[in-house]
């Protein structure tokens, strides 16, 4: 039999009331009409209502926003830190609820939605935009919000958990320079994203710093699937200026990569070296191994849900941002060109 506070406040012989601030934990109640609230409690073996509990002080949930399908699709890394996201989301008896959206104005119309009718305690979002007017509108609600990728912005509820992507992109670019390459291109994703911007400012500094010329036509963007990665990997390894290596800025590039030089029948690394970002996922099954940026996504989905439970906790995170360490891992992708005489 499923009981009810009625049949606590019966039981206890209280109000219906004085049952409810029991439950809420509320000061203004006598410790007497306490206790026979919670000795009722304990005879009836009462579980309180979840939906009723939020009607009253909100659901105990998170919302994890992620980008729209078009930009995700087969991109390993939404789906394995939303797993991340959801298991310690679990352990702290917390709901998930995904959010996509169609473009930017949707994603906002839905968060300010969710947080006015109290069905999230917090948020975590998957990008950063680098238009971070998004920010701006959702800080005013007083609700903690995680984001897995850099804020430039100052905010009060606003958090960043990130890797340095531009440093690991100079030094990745830095290494193929090491071993001898001067003829450079980089396979990077639409600007949208200061992860985006981030990697591909890496790779431009790097080149700058070292004297070497910037090529627009190695500088291709390759869209957010691997279709498109696949078509301009295909592009500049068929070209008449080919470069000695490529540096690709995500898993579906150097995806594409892979592919199109083994459907061309270009060797890697004897033919053009390559370097990226990747996870262990999708590296382990690559051949020649990848020498790469280890994308930590358990690591980022453990800290940022760290920093929003202890946000809603009890507000003790730090303001600042949160830097998650990376290694790049030297592997068989890129051979050493000699320097000519």
């Amino acid at each position: 039999m499923v009981h009810t506070i009625y049949d606590i406040a019966r039981v206890a012989n209280v109000s219906k009331s004085t049952v409810s601030r029991v439950l809420n934990n509320q000061s203004n109640i006598s410790e007497e009409a306490r206790e026979r609230v919670l000795k009722a409690i304990e005879e009836l073996n009462y579980q309180p209502s979840k939906l009723a509990r939020a009607l009253s002080s909100g659901f105990d949930a998170i919302m994890v926003v992620s980008r729209s399908a078009k930009t995700t699709a087969n991109n390993p890394f939404f789906s394995e830190i939303i797993h991340r996201i959801s298991s310690n989301a679990e352990e702290e008896n917390f709901d998930v609820i995904i959010q996509t959206s169609r473009n930017s104005k949707d994603e906002l119309e839905k968060c300010i939605t969710k947080i006015k009718e109290k069905m999230i305690k917090g948020i975590i979002m998957l990008s950063s935009p680098a238009n971070e007017n998004f920010f701006k509108q959702l800080d005013v609600f007083n609700i903690p919000i995680v984001v897995i990728g850099k804020v430039e912005g100052e905010y009060t509820n606003i958090f960043s958990v990130d890797t340095n992507n531009y440093q690991d992109s100079y030094d990745l670019t830095k290494f193929l320079i090491e071993q001898g390459h001067r003829e450079i291109a980089c396979l990077h994703s639409p600007l949208d994203y200061h992860v985006s911007i981030d990697r591909l400012e890496g790779y431009k500094d790097c080149l700058k710093d070292y004297g070497l010329p910037l090529r627009k036509e190695w500088i291709i963007n390759s869209g957010y699937t691997v279709n498109t990665a696949h078509d301009s990997a295909t592009d500049l390894l068929l070209s008449s200026q080919r470069p000695t290596a490529v540096f690709a800025t995500d898993d579906l590039k150097v995806m594409g990569l892979y592919k199109s030089a083994l459907e061309n029948g270009i060797s890697i690394p004897n033919d053009i070296s390559i370097v990226g970002y990747s996870n262990p996922n999708v590296s382990a099954f690559l051949s020649p191994s990848l020498t790469r940026i280890e994308i930590p996504v358990k690591k980022l989905g453990d800290a940022g849900t760290k920093l929003l439970f202890d946000k809603i906790k009890v507000n003790k995170a730090s303001n600042g941002p949160k830097i998650v360490p990376t290694e790049m891992i030297i592997q068989n992708s890129v051979v050493k060109v000699m320097e000519k005489d």
